[in-house]
């Protein structure tokens, strides 16, 4: 089954590691096989990798571009998500985590970095209430 993107002027996307640039017009593009593929909007650079779920997400969005380290993202992988675990206790972002272990295990990267990303305002809540 074909992937159809639709790109804004200038957005740009990563596929298999490779970044590209839309050009100056909205355009559609069509995936015709399986590849690792990210928006622009859902890449993290290392230096924005500044919160424990933060890390989780670029870990997992490293094993999801990048197949030549992958046991060394998953290693930090699974060392910060056992990290995050045991230091909170919200059963629904406990759910989370374990759906999140679990897609890694399965290779389902891309739903891996969805749910992550659903624990970003969790995490944000928490931190903010701390920091008050």
């Amino acid at each position: 089954m074909a992937l159809k993107i639709t790109l804004k002027p200038g957005e740009k996307f990563v596929i298999n590691g490779a970044v590209v640039v839309n050009g100056d017009r909205r355009t559609s593009v069509l995936i015709q096989n399986k590849v690792s593929i990210l928006r622009e909007k859902d890449v993290m650079l290392p230096d924005e990798a500044n919160t424990q779920v933060k890390r989780i997400y670029f870990n997992v969005m490293m094993m999801y571009l990048d197949d030549t380290d992958h046991e060394k993202y998953l290693e930090e992988f699974s060392q910060r998500v056992t990290e995050f675990m045991q230091a909170i206790t919200n059963q629904q972002a406990l759910a989370k985590c374990v759906n999140i272990v679990e897609d890694v295990n399965a290779g389902r990267f891309y739903t891996a970095l969805m749910n992550c990303k659903s624990l970003l305002p969790f995490e944000k809540e928490r931190l903010e209430y701390v920091a008050h």
